[in-house]
This record gives structure tokens, C-alpha cells and sequence, in this order.
């Protein structure tokens, strides 16, 4: 009977111990020294612009991708990997300057702002609002 007892103890340890070290594994990013892109999408009168469209890409022309900013204007981008990157926002008929060259380091987070200026036609949200 003793030995029966011993041998429950020692599997009940050994299961404890390996669920420790699986929590530990799942614990870790799924991708370790990936990069993360946030940032502010401002338009022409310098107000935070809800769900605009960002667009980016690896430098290198790399399959280009988008996210959009949430109700405060802004968006993360994760899981990029270490590389210089173009950005570009878009938001009601109005685009900004492609932010070039963005350079992302292995684990780095970066922030930067774009700001809506150009359009063939300055929407009427936009018109006769003036930068604060």
C-alpha cells in the first residue's frame, strides 16, 4: 500500500512539474524579436482621423498590407519583422505623404504620426475647419 502511495506522489509531481513547464512555453510570443509599428493618423485640421486606412510595405516592394485606426485615430501594426518599411494613411478622400524608409530593429516598438494633406478635392468634412 505504501508503495502504491509513493508512486501516485511521484506521478502527481511530475505532472505538476511538467504542466509548470508547458505553461512557461506558451508563455513566450508566438514570434520572438518581432517588431511593432504604432501610431497617429492626424487630417488636415490636426484631429485624430477614426478608421483611415494604413497602408504599408516592406521598402523592397514587399506584398503591401493595411490596417485601420480605431475611434482615437490610431493603429498598431505587429509581428513586423526587422526591416525598413514605407506607410502611407488614407482617410475620407484624403491621403498623406508616404512615410519612407521607417526602420523597425528586431523587438523595437516605433511610433510615428502621419497627417492627411492631399487630395484632388478637400472633402466637405474638412472644409472651413481650420488647424487649431
Amino acid at each position: 500500500m505504501r508503495r502504491s502511495f509513493q508512486g501516485s506522489v511521484i506521478l502527481i509531481l511530475t505532472l505538476v512539474a511538467g504542466l509548470a513547464v508547458t505553461s512557461s512555453v506558451q508563455a513566450e510570443p508566438q514570434r520572438k524579436g518581432t517588431s511593432t509599428l504604432t501610431g497617429l493618423v492626424l487630417g488636415p485640421d490636426d484631429k485624430p482621423v477614426p478608421h483611415a486606412a494604413v497602408s504599408y510595405q516592406s521598402s523592397g516592394g514587399n506584398a503591401p498590407h493595411a490596417v485601420h485606426t480605431d475611434v482615437h485615430g490610431r493603429f498598431r501594426i505587429t509581428k513586423l519583422t526587422a526591416d525598413n518599411y514605407d506607410v502611407r494613411a488614407s482617410g475620407r478622400g484624403v491621403f498623406s505623404e508616404w512615410e519612407k524608409n521607417v526602420t523597425l530593429h528586431r523587438g523595437q516598438t516605433r511610433e510615428i504620426t502621419l497627417r492627411l494633406v492631399y487630395a484632388k478635392k478637400i472633402p466637405k468634412s474638412y472644409v472651413g475647419k481650420k488647424p487649431q
